[in-house]
């Protein structure tokens, strides 16, 4: 499998960089261009692995040895204190927050 490179320009890091809000100097610019192509090489060789009949880890470890997981029952914790948590809201109607309309 060939690798297909991505590689950003200085043009593409500028429009990045004002779809950020973010005013970068030459040498920042160009630090981040090197820094994105960089991360584009790195994704790109991992693209290139061969995953088909790889089973996917619930855990690194489980790569190692045999991992038991520790999930917890699904239990409710807590009850459902609706007055106690609309208490400190502006506005309440029939166990509902009102708010403004937004939108007409």
């Amino acid at each position: 499998m060939a690798l297909q490179t991505m590689a950003l320009t200085p043009q593409d890091v500028n429009r990045i960089a004002h779809l950020a809000r973010l005013e970068l100097s030459g040498a920042e610019q160009a630090q981040m261009l090197e820094q994105l192509n960089g991360f584009f090489g790195i994704v790109e060789q991992m693209r290139a692995v061969d995953t088909r009949g790889v089973e996917p880890l619930s855990t690194p470890l489980s790569a190692l040895h045999a991992v038991e997981l520790r999930l917890r029952d699904d239990l409710v914790t807590e009850g459902n204190d609706r007055l106690a948590n609309q208490h400190s809201a502006p506005a309440v109607e029939g166990g509902l927050f009102l708010v403004p309309r937004v939108i007409e």
